[in-house]
């Protein structure tokens, strides 16, 4: 009996975000050669999707992220020691300046990007999880009391629906950036 079912394979998926830096009056170049590495990308081996960043208008800036999604760590690989990423080195390589930064997320760190900071770099795992639980627990007491009178005459799984889409909402837009940004110095203490 196998173990491939839809949860591993999502518990496996790799997502990875690069920045790039382009040159001053490069920046065409450089969105038309992204335009075309992706559409020639996304039919690779285990890629799920990809997603380009541009700056926002008017900010000056002319740094650039690409995100992609693996369905596991081998096509990760595969991918970035395959021929078309190292001919897409070359390509890029006159268009930008400065190195490029990578970073692999795996979930959980999106909700511990400080403020001001482009890139992630999570705490600990540990350090995590006990953020994240001092976020859960309380939000997981209070959404159910809160709809309770809204949802009560609704079946079972509406009504855990609507919980546990209040519970990600609080999380993700009030709870966890509000957690973060109490507990910042000590995310990011050695």
């Amino acid at each position: 009996m196998g173990t491939d079912n839809a949860s591993d394979k999502i518990s496996e998926a790799v997502v990875v975000v690069t920045w790039r830096t382009v040159k001053p009056g490069y920046e065409e170049n450089f969105e038309s050669a992204v335009h075309e590495f992706i559409a020639n990308s996304l039919h690779t081996e285990g890629q799920l999707g990809v997603h380009a960043i541009r700056p926002a208008p008017g900010s000056g800036s002319r740094e650039y992220g690409i995100v992609r999604r693996f369905a596991n760590a081998e096509a990760r690989d595969r991918f970035y020691q395959g021929e078309l990423f190292q001919r897409w080195e070359q390509t890029v390589a006159p268009l930008i300046e400065g190195g490029k930064a990578r970073q692999e997320l795996s979930g959980l760190e999106t909700w511990f990007t400080l403020p001001g900071q482009r890139s992630v770099i999570p705490p600990p795992r540990w350090k995590m999880a006990i953020v994240t639980s001092l976020g859960v627990y309380p939000v997981s007491l209070l959404v159910p009391w809160l709809l309770r009178p809204i949802i009560g005459e609704l079946p079972p799984l509406v009504q855990s629906l609507f919980i546990t889409v209040g519970i990600v909402a609080l999380l993700t837009w009030a709870v966890m950036p509000l957690l973060v940004r109490i507990l910042r110095a000590w995310l990011r203490a050695s």
